[in-house]
């Protein structure tokens, strides 16, 4: 099911960023990031969305920060407690620079994940993670920007349904920057190293 979210991802935009030698290994100068890079993707590049505080957020709040962003839903059994779990065990692998990172969480489940759920999800791995809560109306629009492919899937009853859903993470550099494309399972340590890179880039702050 990964690689078909990997392809549905890039299958329309691989080439033109290959032949940019944006996906790395093209040029000594490129960064040799673990994870795809994807630096001048036309996509993903903010969201204005509300966080379970109840804060209004953007990107740019988080400037000076490497931010990734993972999005699921609290009643996934699986890969979205995996994926957060590894995103603090990259964040305790940073040491010091942890501070620098920012795990962001956006739910593809506004009907059941409301504000206090979110709150509590969020405090099982890091309590400086945050939720972000769409609406069920800014929902469609949005992920087609990020390009997320989440599909409902009945169960027994009403409320007991699951989603079906990317499991890749974005990496953002400290100006803002997507920069990279984390694979569902590549690990804390390759989550780390990443965003070592990042912090060590000077990038500019252009939109």
């Amino acid at each position: 099911m990964q690689k078909r979210f990997f392809l549905q991802l890039f299958g329309t935009s691989a080439i033109a960023l290959a032949s940019g030698g944006l996906l790395g290994g093209c040029s000594q100068d490129a960064p040799q990031f673990r994870g795809v890079n994807i630096t001048g993707a036309d996509y993903a590049r903010d969201f204005a969305l509300t966080d379970h505080h109840g804060q209004p957020r953007r990107l740019q709040d988080f400037r000076g920060k490497v931010v990734i962003v993972f999005f699921g839903y609290t009643q996934c059994p699986d890969v979205c407690p995996t994926s957060l779990q590894e995103l603090a065990q990259a964040k305790e692998l940073l040491g010091p620079e942890g501070d620098k990172l920012q795990g962001i969480f956006i739910s593809v489940d506004p009907e059941r994940d409301q504000p206090e759920m979110l709150k509590a999800y969020m405090a099982n791995f890091d309590p400086s993670f945050i939720a972000l809560r769409p609406t069920p109306e800014q929902l469609p629009a949005l992920t087609k920007d990020f390009k997320i492919y989440y599909k409902k899937v009945d169960g027994p009853t009403p409320t007991s349904y699951t989603l079906d859903h990317s499991a890749g993470s974005y990496l953002y550099d400290p100006a803002g920057q997507l920069r990279v494309y984390a694979r569902y399972g590549s690990g804390a340590q390759a989550l780390a190293d990443d965003v070592r890179i990042l912090l060590q880039q000077k990038v500019s702050s252009k939109p």
